[in-house]
């Protein structure tokens, strides 16, 4: 039995959570991993010999670490947005042009994942794959329709957000931070 106190969280913020953990995680790992990677092949190849596959994995990490990014950076508001146009805007105006761009990103997301979902598959058809690791390259392209699509996601969410919400939303997590007065604070 639940007690009267204690509110109960949807899944859905659950999944969220879940969600924002990986992205995290992930990002921060990866990033790590590069770092070291990279200082490592350098001093082997200054001391000794070049890390024979160091140029492929830091290339599936770059790759990595940049569609992992795409949806941490539209679910943050971390993207590159016009911020000195759209604060200028009354919040109505706002309002209506997050709509719009949010849902146009979303579009684009989509058609990204897509035509990256049919670039991986036709990389899995060809059997190319990858000159030092000799592992399928399809596998290295696995992130980016995921990546696309999670952002595709965000975006939708940053419309039903506003829809939803009388306030101005820039993201699904964060709010628009206009102010009514103007130099007020």
């Amino acid at each position: 039995m639940q007690n009267e106190n204690t509110e109960r969280i949807p899944v859905t913020r659950y999944f969220s959570l879940a969600v924002e953990w990986f992205e995290v995680a992930a990002l921060s790992i990866s990033t790590a991993l590069l770092a070291v990677l990279l200082i490592a092949n350098v001093i082997a190849r200054t001391f000794f010999q070049a890390i024979y596959f160091a140029e492929e994995l830091s290339e599936f990490l770059v790759i990595f670490t940049t569609f992992v990014g795409i949806s941490y950076a539209a679910r943050k508001a971390r993207h590159i947005r016009m911020g000195a146009f759209l604060d200028s805007m009354p919040p109505k105006v706002e309002k209506i042009f997050l709509y719009v761009i949010s849902s146009i990103n979303a579009l684009v997301m989509f058609l990204m994942t897509y035509y990256s979902w049919t670039y991986m598959i036709n990389a899995k058809t060809m059997n190319q794959t990858t000159q030092a690791l000799r592992m399928p390259y399809w596998i290295t392209l696995i992130i980016v329709p995921i990546g696309f699509f999670s952002a595709g996601v965000q975006y939708v969410r940053t419309v039903i957000k506003n829809i939803q919400e009388e306030d101005v939303w820039q993201s699904p997590e964060q709010q628009s931070e206009y102010e009514d007065e103007i130099g007020g604070y």
